[in-house]
């Protein structure tokens, strides 16, 4: 099969760091290159794969300061793979609703991942205009706020199976991973962690939006708790983090479409404590690979039965549900569907 895959030009693919739709996008391509099929990467230049790599932009714009409309280099990306569409048996597109208008007047099949969050009243009047889109949803929750969307299925993510793997040793601590934002709930992760009198690691990021409330609200937190600021971190770095965790608390203020730490940390044999928030739900297994609860005392009470968890068992269920090859096979579903659904339309026209 011939596949388009179009990432966005935010991040290389993969990102250096923190980049989770970018992450996504080189896992998914890598299984299916080694699946045997032939991809077409449209991405930053800096971006490597064993695909074909399509480079639009020298390099990924969060690392190129010159660009100040990221929006100009999307749409002619857009333009390029509407141009070369007929070179594909599918388009599988990363951009939201960017490419909705102009591949949806072209005959090759295409398909979206919408890999952010959807209650924004802005993007009603989107899904209302282009209601025969075919989107694909990373959770079911995320589909909640848009239910006139023509949502094709739903496919978690998944990781390579080996990239990150249980470590030995006791845990001692608690993590927290990813970005540093009102919505990802730090705060009540450093007071999860001292109700339960745990020291707290936190490996994050800080967008540049969002450093006035590290400053105002994390930093004050940080100097009178136990709570240790590592900093971004690599893949490379990540067994070792989330390994010697006791759990990964994700105490999430928003509806979080999918939330890869949580099957970053389950590959780590690690339980996770998460906020009934989202796709939580469907991630976290109650007693199995973490528990989900409501609000941060009962997290507190949580963790000791987390801590308990056998951690063989977490990464046993990680391996049965979010592995990159599962992801592929699931997507590969998708695209044969959409192109003998398309196919036989064209036969009904010819008629």
């Amino acid at each position: 099969m011939k596949i388009a895959q179009v990432a966005p030009l935010t991040e290389a693919v993969p990102p250096r760091l923190y980049g989770g739709t970018e992450r996504v996008v080189s896992w998914l391509t890598e299984e299916l290159v080694a699946l045997g099929h032939e991809v077409t990467l449209f991405a930053s230049g800096d971006s490597v794969t064993t695909a074909t790599l399509a480079p639009f932009w020298p390099r990924a714009l969060r690392l190129d300061g010159a660009v100040r409309d990221p929006n100009a280099l999307h749409v002619a990306m857009v333009e390029e793979v509407y141009q070369r569409a007929g070179e594909f048996d599918i388009i599988h597109c990363h951009l939201d609703y960017l490419p909705f208008s102009l591949l949806s007047r072209q005959p090759t099949p295409f398909v979206t991942t919408l890999h952010g969050r959807l209650d924004l009243p802005e993007l009603q009047p989107v899904f209302n205009t282009f209601s025969r889109a075919p989107v694909v949803s990373i959770s079911d929750a995320q589909r909640r706020p848009l239910p006139q969307a023509n949502w094709i299925e739903t496919v978690h993510h998944g990781l390579p199976e080996n990239l990150l793997a249980p470590r030995g040793g006791k845990p001692s601590y608690l993590a927290f991973l990813g970005r540093i934002s009102p919505e990802k709930g730090l705060e009540r992760a450093i007071e999860i962690a001292r109700l339960c009198q745990m020291p707290l690691k936190i490996a994050a990021k800080v967008d540049q939006a969002d450093v006035n409330y590290f400053n105002r609200e994390i930093l004050p937190l940080l100097k009178n708790s136990h709570a240790e600021f590592i900093g971004e971190i690599n893949d490379e770095q990540k067994p070792e983090f989330l390994g010697g965790a006791a759990a990964l608390l994700t105490p999430i203020a928003w509806p979080e479409p999918f939330g890869l730490v949580m099957i970053e940390a389950m590959a780590c044999g690690t339980p996770v404590v998460a906020f009934n928030r989202g796709s939580a739900p469907e991630i976290v297994e109650d007693g199995v690979t973490g528990f989900v609860v409501e609000d941060v005392m009962s997290a507190a009470a949580t963790v000791r039965l987390a801590v308990d968890l056998p951690r063989d068992q977490i990464r046993a269920r990680f391996e049965q549900r979010f592995t990159a090859r599962r992801m592929a096979s699931d997507y590969l579903d998708v695209y044969r569907r959409l192109i003998f659904a398309r196919r036989g339309r064209a036969r009904l026209v010819s008629v």
